[in-house]
């Protein structure tokens, strides 16, 4: 039943999306501008009474040199579009420091350009290149968003800092569902001058997804980081409310006008890839060493419409992946790791259901606490191709993605193979989702999953989910959704059905969230993750945020307030937590914070905590304090301090953890962290410790060279991994990947429990 309708609604799809290629796709003529009129040359932007920003591109005769130089007649001939608006420290304020910005196209490419002065350039806060890292945010920095569909609020974003470093991401839902690990083929070089820095981008069209209109309608905003001094303005005026994230909200942005797309459809692409392992697993049955393995197989993407994108992909193989950053778990419950692999990740938004991010960190989540995020994700990749932490070959695969008129669709076929080492059998994995944009930023949509071979039990399993998410106004939210679990081996089963109610509201001074949760007993996405299963959760949130006027040194006060109550679905509580939490904004951005928490938990079964430490049955209150203290990027060295005391179960509990950022360089620079756990219960007491050491070399945006050092005593290992990669041409890599793993539960030196060496070689073609 549940295969038939995924084939019923797949077809419809391809149905829809020949539609489109057949010239059905409304174009970008008559669409209704948000904003005042479009300027005339050589002015290249306007504002009205309200706020809203309109700024016009420009075509060039020739291709620019990305030099970043700003050395080219046109820049001299066109007049910049400026006039930025504080977001922070004084919202809706004029910039401090000037910022001159031009947009210019030609057949191939959109080009942003700009000129960052500078009161005080010798104070500029300039060290990151490495190519998609978030601490860019600690530098000066500049962030382009385009919304090409014009839909105000989905679209792509583009950040470089004065050493021209790289970072892309595709943005769904104003932030809502982000992908920071999209990459695709785009240039960018930046350069100083005696007053400032300057950069200039190079996006082709290719790379964009976009409607199939000639004349195009685009939404813009661009942002600029002065971290010296701690400010961020935008060309569009966006609410402080949201901090960084703020860039994100589309719905704020300018309206780009001007832009005349190429004649002709999108590209089709092919990426052959090339690979030599030499591996060893000594854990495995039978052993394996020095085992080498040559291997090769490709990706391909195909442009349907100027939106769909299908994707298809052959001996899929992930060896260039980041290893996964360890954690210790104190809680009964599963630890959440990321999605990392590249051939999942375009498009992965629109996959999204709910409301909710699926979350890119790994910070281990605290029991019942908010950052515990248990609504469950219908659909997550990760768990494709990876069985109990082994790697499962995935034979052949293909998705179609994108977006058709009002609708966001996705559709994903995988077929993986037999792995005896981690007992996995070939399997099939389907999804579809589809998502009805409507208002102004709401949408109504539907998902469905089916896995041919359920991981409990004989048979299938099956989800179907719809879901509703509302935002009225720039802070209100509201999103529900039903979704219900069929397995082959529960046919018949009670409780297979899980539902939600959430409203948000977030402002700069108040915050407010509310929610309550189902999960049945028997409800089982199989193609999703499920942290906690058979539950109910209320939670509430309430926030306070004055900005003192009178204390020149801090630049916000927070209170919050958290309830969170979680029973078992007959009404029997299991968790509560009652949190209060005080922190201070310095305006050097450092940040001070004092969390007071008060636990409840229901343990209706042992807790194995650790080898050997059992906690009986029983119902447990406990309560902590918990101080941290995060210096800014502003400081030599960035880092964060915490430490945790309180009763735990029925003992006690310390926890004290530090990371450090320490720069040798601009492109050198040394991340160690180190937590330790001091536990103290009836049943025994233990210790754990967990060492991480990053070690990151730049040579250039596009080569660099990485090495990851974990040591964690709760699961006895020591991983240890060196990765190297060279994006020697845009789109196409060399990868150099070192890795080993040893076991420290034995006396003397660590024994070997598995090491690989892999070289591997990708190569981007476009036709």
């Amino acid at each position: 039943m549940w295969t038939r309708a995924i084939r019923l609604a797949a077809s419809s799809l391809v149905l829809a999306a020949v539609g489109a290629a057949s010239g059905q796709e409304s174009g970008g003529d008559g669409i209704q501008l948000e904003g005042p009129a479009p300027p005339s040359l050589p002015e290249t932007v306007t504002r009205d009474a309200e706020g809203r920003v309109t700024v016009l591109s420009v075509r060039v005769d020739e291709p620019l040199a990305i030099d970043g130089e700003l050395d080219e007649e046109v820049y001299a001939r066109v007049r910049p579009a400026g006039g930025f608006v504080q977001q922070e420290p004084h919202e809706g304020t004029p910039a401090t420091e000037s910022t001159d910005i031009w947009v210019l196209y030609d057949d191939q490419n959109v080009y942003v350009s700009g000129r960052c002065w500078d009161s005080h350039p010798e104070r500029m806060i300039v060290n990151e290149l490495r190519r998609d890292h978030n601490n860019v945010n600690q530098n000066e920095s500049i962030t382009v968003v385009f919304d090409t569909f014009y839909d105000r609020r989905n679209g792509v974003y583009f950040q470089t800092n004065p050493l021209g470093m790289i970072r892309d991401q595709l943005v769904i839902d104003e932030g809502q569902s982000n992908n920071p690990d999209w990459n695709t083929v785009w240039n960018v070089r930046a350069a100083y001058f005696d007053q400032g820095w300057t950069f200039e981008m190079a996006i082709p069209f290719r790379s964009l997804r976009f409607r199939g209109a000639r004349k195009q309608v685009w939404s813009m905003n661009v942002r600029r980081v002065v971290r010296w001094k701690n400010e961020i303005s935008n060309l569009s005026a966006v609410p402080a409310a949201g901090g960084m994230r703020s860039i994100y909200k589309y719905s704020s942005a300018a309206t780009l006008v001007g832009l005349e797309a190429p004649v002709g459809g999108f590209q089709f692409e092919v990426k052959p890839y090339a690979i030599s392992a030499v591996t060893t697993n000594l854990s495995a049955s039978p052993p394996v060493e020095n085992d080498f393995v040559p291997d090769a197989g490709f990706d391909a993407k195909y442009g349907i419409t100027k939106g769909l994108t299908a994707d298809f992909t052959y001996n899929t193989d992930f060896a260039q992946v980041e290893e996964d950053q360890q954690q210790v778990n104190l809680t009964r419950f599963s630890l959440f790791f990321p999605e990392k692999r590249d051939f999942f990740l375009e498009g992965q938004g629109i996959f999204n259901f709910g409301g909710i991010q699926i979350r890119t960190n790994t910070t281990q989540p605290r029991p019942g606490s908010e950052s515990e995020e248990l609504t469950p994700i219908l659909f997550f990749s990760r768990r494709i191709g990876l069985t109990g932490g082994l790697e499962v070959p995935i034979e052949v695969g293909g998705r179609v993605t994108g977006r058709q008129g009002p609708f966001q669709v996705g559709a994903l076929s995988i077929r993986s193979g037999r792995s005896e080492e981690a007992g996995a059998e070939p399997t099939t994995f389907n999804v579809l989702r589809l998502r009805r944009d409507f208002l102004r930023r709401s949408d109504l949509g539907i998902l469905l999953t089916h896995r041919s071979l359920a991981t409990s039990g004989e048979g299938s399993n099956a989800v179907f989910g719809a879901d509703a998410n509302f935002a009225f106004y720039d802070n209100l939210r509201m999103n529900a959704y039903y979704a219900r679990s069929r397995t082959s081996a529960l046919q018949g089963a009670s409780g297979e059905a899980s539902y939600i109610g959430r409203l948000e509201y977030e402002a700069d001074r108040y915050g407010l969230r509310l929610e309550h949760l189902y999960v049945g007993e028997d409800f089982d996405p199989d193609i999703g993750f499920l942290r906690r299963s058979a539950f109910r959760r209320s939670f509430a949130k309430a926030r306070f945020s004055p900005r003192p006027a009178s204390i020149e040194s801090v630049r916000k006060f927070t209170w919050e307030a958290t309830l969170d109550y979680i029973t078992d679905p007959e009404g029997r509580l299991e968790t509560r937590l009652q949190k209060g939490a005080f922190e201070v904004e310095f305006e050097s951005a450092d940040r001070l914070t004092l969390e007071l928490s008060d636990y409840f938990e229901f343990l209706e079964d042992p807790f194995a905590i650790a080898e050997g430490v059992v906690i009986p049955v029983g119902g447990y209150d406990f309560r902590d304090v918990r101080a941290s203290y995060q210096f800014s990027g502003r400081r030599k060295v960035p880092s964060t301090f915490s430490f945790r005391r309180g009763s735990f179960f029925d003992g006690e509990r310390t926890e004290a953890s530090a990371q450090l950022r320490i720069e040798l360089s601009d492109r050198f620079a040394l991340e160690p962290a180190l937590s330790r756990n001091w536990v103290d219960l009836p049943e025994g007491a233990f210790e754990t410790t967990l060492a991480t050491a990053r070690v990151n070399y730049s040579m250039s945006p596009r080569l660099g060279v990485s090495s990851l050092l974990q040591y964690n005593t709760s699961n006895e290992t020591f991983q240890a991994s060196f990765r190297l990669r060279w994006e020697y041409d845009p789109g196409s890599d060399l990868f150099v990947v070192w890795s080993e793993g040893r076991d420290t539960g034995f006396t003397g030196f660590p024994v070997l429990d598995n090491r690989t060496f892999v070289v591997k070689l990708t190569r981007l073609f476009r036709f």
